[in-house]
């Protein structure tokens, strides 16, 4: 799968997914960095196929409107990074295998929520 990391959750996700197997980014990686508009982000993640990861509600609405990017929600609140890596790796496989048909998932600190 190929990723584009939002500037809230730490760089070191982009690293770990990578170790993982996947394609990722983050918004340090672009020319940029975190000062790439969220319609650029946008743009790339839908040219180049990835799946945004992001906590910004912005996206969501973008989603909405167009059905794209495909988005991964973080809705955790306000929670540390270690807590939150901890919580992407628990769920590292269910967020791959609900990538496979849908295109809005969110994560809570509960649970996956796969958006038809």
């Amino acid at each position: 799968m190929k990723f584009l990391v939002d500037a809230q959750p730490p760089r070191r996700f982009a690293s770990w997914l990578k170790d993982a197997g996947h394609d990722a980014l983050h918004t340090l990686d672009l020319p940029k960095k975190n000062n790439t508009q969220d319609s650029e982000l946008i743009a790339r993640a839908m040219q180049e196929g990835r799946i945004v990861i992001s906590k910004d509600a912005d996206f969501v609405q973008s989603f909405l409107v167009t059905g794209e990017p495909p988005l991964l929600l973080i809705s955790t609140g306000n929670i540390s990074n270690t807590e939150l890596e901890k919580i992407l790796r628990a769920n590292l496989n269910g967020i791959e295998a609900a990538f496979a048909s849908a295109r809005f998932v969110e994560i809570t600190r509960e649970a996956l929520v796969v958006h038809e």
